[in-house]
C-alpha cells in the first residue's frame, strides 16, 4: 500500500482539509471530527486502497487496520495545522451531546497506548513471580514493575496533555498546574492538613486520578484565553502563564481536585453496585451488545470509566471481561465463515478478520465480515452472551486496559487470585467454540450461481418523487451499514409515499413514519421515513391505508408533511430496504439521479436455496 496516495484520497474524500477540524487515530481508524458530514463521499472513500471500511456518527471513522499509524502521519501531513477557530466554528453547529462524546473521545482515546503497555508489563511480571522465575524482592523486579506502573501513577499528566491539546491551549503550562497536585512535597502537606488563605485543604492523592486532571486543564483553558486577551504584548510570555498558574491550582486545590476525586468515587461506585446487583448479567448483556456498540461507536463512552475504575479499583470488573467474551466470539465466528463460504474474497477477509480478533481487533471482523451478514451477526451476540455470562459467573478482573485477545491474556493474572487467569482462558475457549459451531450451523453462504437464480423478478417504482441515494449515504449506522437489509434511499421532494408494486401492507408503526410492505414475490420491503423522525409522535404523518390492506402499484400510502419534517430539524429522508434479503438477487438503479414515481429503481430475484 501506498500510504502517502492513501492519504491523499482519503483527505479529499472527506471534503478537503478545509473540511476537517479535528483527528486522531486509535488502533485500526482515523478518526476525523468533521464541519460537514455530507461532503464525505463514503462510497468512493471505502473503495480506497488500504480502506477497510467507513463509518460515520458523532466523528468520521476511516478503518484502516494495522497500517493506521503510518497512514495517520501521512494524513496530519496533508492537513497541517488546524486552528481553534476551526475548532470553534464546528461546535457551535453540533449538538451538546457530540461535543461532549468528541470531547471525551479526544482525551480518552490517546491515553490507551500508555496505560495498555504500561498494565501488561506489570500483567507479565505478576506471571513471572506467580511461576518463580523472578522473586517480588528482587530489586529488577521492583524497578521494572515501577516502570509498568509509571503510565497510570502519571495518568493525571498524560490527560493534562490529551485536554491542552483537545483545547488547543498551552500544553505545557497545562502540565505544570495538574502537575503542582502531584509534587512530593504538596503530597506531604495535604497529608499534615495544609491551609490555603485561611481554608482546609482536602487531603486526596491525586496520582492516578483523571477527572481532577480533566477539571483544572478545563478551568486552566479560560484563564488562559481571559489573560491572553487583556495582557500586554511585551509581558505576555511570562505573564498569561505566571497569571493562569496563581488562580488555576489553588483552585483545584480546594475546589476542582475534590469535585473531580468525588466524580471518579461516584463513577466507580455506580459501577460496583451494578456489579454487585446484576452480578454475571451486566457481563453477559454489555458483551451480548458490544457488537453494536463498536460498529455505533458507543463503546468509546466505556473508555472513561475503564480507566477511572482501573485507577481507583486498581482492576476492571465488567467492561474488560465482557470485551474478551465478544473479542474471541468475533475471531470464532471469522474462522467458521472461512470454512464455510465458496466466496474467495470472504474467505479471506475472514481469516485475516479472524486472527486480528484472537489477538483483540475486532473492526475488521465486525466491518469485513459480521455486520455484512445477519445469521454471522446473531451468532456472535449469542456466544458473546454465553462467553460474558461465564466472564461474570467466575467474576473474572482486568488488570491493563487493553483490547482483551491471545496475546493480551496476561492482562487477567491476579496475584491473589491464581485461578483468574485460568477462568479468563476457560472464557476464551468457550466464546471461540460457541462462535464457531454457531455459524457453522447457521451461516448460508451468500454467493449463488447462475443457475440458482430463478424467474419471479419483480421491478419496483419509486415509491417517492426525489433524489436516489445509495443506503451508505444514510445518516443512520443502522440503515447505512447494511444491518437490516439491502435497498436504496431517496431524498423526497413531495410528501406521498406510494406502493412501488402489488402487494400488502403487513406493519404501520404507531406514529406513522414507517410502513411494512410484502410484494407478490415474497420480498419484504420497510419504509422508513426520515432519520429520527419517531421523536415526532405521528405529527406531520398521516396514514392511507391499514394492516392488511392489499394495494396496487402507485397506490399512496402515507402522507406526511416534507416542508415541516425539515423545518423541525429532521432529516427527510425515505429509506426503502429489502429486510429478508437472504432470499433475493437485489439491484439498485438510478442512483444520484431524480426520480418520479413512474421510473424502477430496484429489482428482486428470488433466489433457490
Amino acid at each position: 500500500m501506498d500510504t502517502n496516495k492513501t492519504a491523499k484520497e482519503i483527505v479529499q474524500l472527506i471534503g478537503g482539509k478545509e473540511n476537517v477540524a479535528h483527528l486522531e487515530h486509535c488502533s485500526t481508524r482515523l478518526r476525523f471530527t468533521l464541519k460537514d458530514n455530507n461532503l464525505v463521499k463514503k462510497d468512493q472513500l471505502e473503495k480506497v486502497d488500504g480502506v477497510i471500511g467507513v463509518r460515520q456518527n458523532v466523528q468520521c471513522q476511516v478503518i484502516i487496520g494495522n497500517d493506521v499509524i503510518e497512514v495517520y502521519d501521512q494524513v496530519q501531513k496533508e492537513l497541517g495545522e488546524i486552528s481553534q477557530s476551526e475548532q470553534n466554528d464546528l461546535k457551535s453547529q453540533q449538538s451538546w451531546g457530540a461535543v461532549l462524546l468528541d470531547f471525551i473521545i479526544s482525551i480518552f482515546q490517546p491515553l490507551i497506548p500508555a496505560v495498555a503497555g504500561g498494565g501488561i508489563l506489570k500483567s507479565l511480571l505478576l506471571l513471572v513471580s506467580v511461576s518463580g522465575l523472578m522473586s517480588t524482592e528482587s530489586q529488577t523486579y521492583q524497578i521494572m514493575n515501577l516502570i509498568g506502573g509509571a503510565p497510570l501513577y502519571f495518568l493525571p499528566i498524560l490527560v493534562a496533555i490529551t485536554t491542552a491539546k483537545k483545547l488547543n491551549v498551552n500544553q505545557l503550562v497545562a502540565v505544570s498546574a495538574v502537575g503542582a497536585l502531584i509534587l512530593p512535597d504538596m503530597t506531604t502537606m495535604l497529608t499534615s492538613g495544609a491551609q490555603l488563605f485561611g481554608f482546609g485543604i482536602e487531603n486526596i492523592a491525586y496520582a492516578s486520578q483523571v477527572f481532577p486532571a480533566i477539571l483544572t486543564v478545563l478551568f486552566y483553558a479560560q484563564m488562559e484565553r481571559l489573560f491572553t486577551r487583556y495582557s500586554p504584548k511585551p509581558i505576555r510570555i511570562f505573564f498569561v502563564p505566571m497569571m493562569s498558574l496563581l488562580i488555576t491550582v489553588p483552585i483545584s486545590l480546594l475546589i476542582l481536585g475534590p469535585l473531580g476525586f468525588n466524580v471518579g468515587t461516584i463513577f466507580s461506585g455506580a459501577i460496583i453496585w451494578l456489579y454487585s446487583h446484576f452480578g454475571w448479567v451486566a457481563t453477559a448483556v454489555l458483551a451480548a451488545i458490544l457488537p453494536l456498540m463498536v460498529v455505533t461507536g458507543m463503546h468509546k463512552a466505556m473508555i472513561p470509566y475503564a480507566v477511572s475504575s482501573m485507577s481507583e479499583l486498581g482492576a476492571e470488573l465488567l467492561y474488560l471481561p465482557a470485551s474478551l467474551a465478544h473479542n474471541i466470539a468475533e475471531s470464532g465466528a471469522c474462522f467458521a465463515v472461512s470454512l464455510k463460504t465458496k466466496d474467495s474474497k470472504l474467505r479471506s477477509t475472514a481469516i485475516s478478520a479472524g486472527i486480528s480478533a484472537l489477538f483483540g481487533i475486532t473492526e475488521p471482523a465486525l466491518y469485513g465480515v459480521t455486520i455484512l451478514h445477519k445469521r454471522v451477526l446473531y451468532s456472535v451476540m449469542a456466544s458473546s452472551l454465553v462467553g460474558g455470562a461465564i466472564a461474570g459467573i467466575l467474576s473474572i478482573k482486568a488488570f491493563a486496559l487493553v483490547g482483551p485477545g491471545l496475546a493480551s491474556i496476561t492482562m487477567f493474572v491476579d496475584a491473589s487470585n491464581a485461578m483468574n487467569l485460568i477462568w479468563a482462558f476457560v472464557t476464551l475457549l468457550v466464546s471461540f467454540l460457541v462462535a464457531f459451531v454457531t455459524v457453522i450451523f447457521f451461516f448460508k453462504d451468500q454467493v449463488q450461481s447462475e443457475e440458482e437464480v430463478i424467474f419471479g423478478e419483480e421491478m419496483l417504482s419509486s415509491p417517492i418523487e426525489g433524489k436516489v441515494i445509495p443506503l451508505s449515504e444514510v445518516n443512520d449506522d443502522v440503515f447505512s451499514s447494511g444491518m437490516i437489509g439491502k435497498g436504496i434511499a431517496i431524498i423526497p421532494e413531495s410528501g406521498d409515499l406510494l406502493a412501488p408494486e402489488d402487494g400488502e401492507v403487513t406493519m404501520i408503526f404507531n406514529t406513522n413514519h414507517a410502513l411494512g410492505f410484502k410484494t407478490t414475490n415474497g420480498a419484504e420491503l420497510l419504509f422508513h421515513i426520515g432519520i429520527d423522525t419517531v421523536k415526532l409522535n405521528g405529527n406531520n404523518f398521516e396514514a392511507l391505508v391499514k394492516v392488511g390492506d392489499k394495494v396496487t402499484r402507485g397506490q399512496k400510502m402515507i402522507h406526511f408533511n416534507v416542508d415541516e419534517i425539515i423545518a423541525l430539524g429532521y432529516d427527510p429522508t425515505v429509506i426503502c430496504i429489502v429486510t429478508n434479503q437472504d432470499q433475493f438477487k437485489i439491484e439498485s438503479y438510478h442512483l444520484e439521479e431524480s426520480v418520479s414515481n413512474e421510473m424502477d429503481i430496484l429489482s428482486v430475484v428470488p433466489i433457490q436455496s
